[in-house]
C-alpha cells in the first residue's frame, strides 16, 4: 500500500464533493501566481499548494530534493529524482495535510504563502516535453477507421495486433489547456479526380487521448521490460491530439501524418501520479494471436479512467458527444514503453506518450468526430439548433476524466481549447 493512497484520509483542507483533487490524488503541476515566478504546485481540492515555498520552510527535509526542483518552470528536474522519490515526496505531502496533523496547519504565516486559491494561478505547460510519441492503441478505434476507408473484413492492418503501432510526433506545438489556437492550413485533394487544393482545413477533429510522461530512462542501446516500466512512468494527463482529417488523407501516404497533426495538440495541467492510479488497475483483454515475448506481461496494466468529451459553441450551451473509457485500450503503457525502446532508444525525463485515440466498444463511445459523425453522415444536434459534424470556428472542445472506487475519486481536471479562425 503506498501511503498517500489510503482511501481513509481525509484532509484539513476542505474537498468539495465530487471534486477530481482529494488527498489521495496530489498531483504535481506549474503555476504562476499574480506575476511571480513558476513554481512546482500540487492541489487538494480547490487549494493549490506550493511547493518552493514548503521547501523553503524545510518542511521536505530529508528528502533529497534541491530548492531548484521546486523553484522551476518544469517538472522535469524534479522528476530527475526518479519513481521513489516523487513516491516520498507524495507521502510527505499527503501527511502534512492529514486531518490530525498540525504541523502546517496550526502556522498561519506559512500557510498564507503556501496555500494559495485555485482561481488566483494561472497553470502553465507542466513539463518540458523533449519528444513526444503517439500511438494508435484502442482496437475499436482502429476498426472504425478501416471500416471507413478500407474493407470492414479486413478494418485492422496485418501487424496492428502484433505491434503498438506509434509514430514520432511534434513537441514544439504541445500547449496547456485554455491555449486558443488557429485552424490549420495544407494541402487537401477534394476528390480522386481533382487536382490539390491550399486552404484551411475543412475537418478539423479532435482526438480523445491519455498520454504519459516518463523519468529519465536508460542508457541509448538498453531496453526497458514491460516488469520494469512502472518505474519509468512517472504520471498522465488528459490530451486532446487534433487532426485535420482532410489534410491527413491526401498526405498520410507513404510515411503518415504530418500537417495534419503537428499544428497543436493540448495538455491537462495537472499531471496524475501513475501511483495515484494504482488502484484503478484492471485486467486487460485478451490479445490474440500470442504476442511476442517482450511485449507479454503480468498483472492488470489497464487502468480504469472515466473520459468525457463536450462541444461548446460560442455563447452556447455545452454538448456532451463521447463518453468513453482509457480501459478500452488493446496496447497498454507498459507494452508502449517496451516496444518503443526494445531497439535501444533511449528516453528523458519529461518526453510524452499519447495513447492514439480511444473509443469504446459501442457508439456514444466514439474519440474522434469521425466516428462520431461517421465521417460526416450523422451529424451532430447542439442545443443551440445547429449541428456539428467536425468543428467549427470559435467551439471549444472540453475533455475530462477521472477515475472512481471504494469512494474516492481521482480525477486530471479538464482540457479545453477553442478554435479560432485560421490566420
Amino acid at each position: 500500500m503506498i501511503k498517500a493512497n489510503d482511501p481513509s484520509l481525509k484532509s484539513w483542507i476542505e474537498v468539495p464533493e465530487n471534486s477530481d483533487f482529494p488527498i489521495q490524488n496530489i498531483p504535481f503541476g506549474i503555476a504562476t501566481v499574480a506575476g511571480d515566478t513558476a513554481r512546482v504546485v500540487s492541489r487538494i481540492g480547490d487549494k493549490v499548494i506550493d511547493l518552493k515555498v514548503l521547501y523553503d520552510f524545510g518542511y521536505l527535509a530529508d528528502l533529497h530534493f534541491a530548492l531548484e526542483d521546486f523553484d522551476t518552470d518544469v517538472l522535469n528536474n524534479m522528476m530527475l529524482n526518479g519513481k521513489s522519490g516523487t513516491r516520498n515526496l507524495r507521502n510527505r505531502i499527503s501527511e502534512l495535510f492529514e486531518v490530525s496533523n498540525n504541523e502546517l496547519r496550526n502556522n498561519k504565516n506559512h500557510l498564507e504563502q503556501a496555500l494559495i486559491d485555485i482561481d488566483a494561478v494561472e497553470m502553465l505547460l507542466p513539463v518540458r516535453v523533449g519528444d513526444y510519441t503517439d500511438f494508435y492503441s484502442s482496437e475499436q478505434h482502429a476498426y472504425n477507421v478501416g471500416c471507413m476507408f478500407r474493407d470492414p473484413n479486413n478494418a485492422l492492418l496485418p501487424n496492428w495486433k502484433h505491434i503498438p503501432v506509434g509514430y514520432h510526433g511534434r513537441a514544439s506545438s504541445i500547449v496547456v489547456s485554455g491555449t486558443p489556437f488557429h485552424r490549420p492550413k495544407g494541402q487537401q485533394k477534394p476528390s480522386e479526380d481533382e487536382s490539390p487544393v491550399y486552404g484551411p482545413c475543412k475537418l478539423l477533429d479532435f482526438e480523445l487521448e491519455m498520454a504519459f510522461v516518463t523519468y529519465q530512462g536508460k542508457e541509448l542501446g538498453d531496453t526497458i521490460s514491460t516488469d520494469e516500466a512502472d518505474d519509468y512512468i512517472f504520471g498522465l494527463t488528459l490530451f486532446n491530439d487534433w487532426s485535420a482529417r482532410d489534410i491527413q488523407k491526401w498526405e498520410y501516404i507513404p510515411l503518415g501524418p504530418f500537417l495534419a497533426k503537428n499544428f497543436a495538440s493540448h495538455t491537462s495541467p495537472w499531471i496524475v501520479t501513475l501511483d495515484a492510479l494504482t488502484p484503478f488497475r484492471v485486467s486487460g483483454p485478451v490479445q490474440d494471436p500470442k504476442v511476442l515475448s517482450y511485449l507479454e506481461y503480468s498483472g492488470d496494466k489497464h487502468i480504469d479512467i472515466n473520459l468525457q468529451v463536450s462541444i461548446v459553441p460560442e455563447n452556447g450551451l455545452e454538448k456532451e458527444v463521447s463518453n468513453s473509457n482509457y480501459l478500452h485500450m488493446y496496447w497498454n503503457m507498459n507494452q508502449q514503453l517496451a516496444h518503443h525502446t526494445v531497439n535501444g532508444c533511449n528516453i528523458n525525463a519529461g518526453d510524452m506518450m499519447a495513447s492514439g485515440t480511444i473509443s469504446g466498444p459501442e457508439e456514444g463511445m466514439y474519440g474522434s468526430m469521425l466516428e462520431i459523425s461517421w465521417k460526416g453522415t450523422k451529424p451532430v444536434s447542439m442545443p443551440d439548433g445547429t449541428e456539428r459534424k467536425f468543428i467549427q470556428d470559435n467551439d471549444t472542445v472540453v475533455m475530462r476524466g477521472y477515475s472512481q472506487k471504494d469512494g474516492v475519486r481521482i480525477g486530471f481536471g479538464e482540457v479545453k481549447a477553442k478554435l479560432l479562425p485560421a490566420k
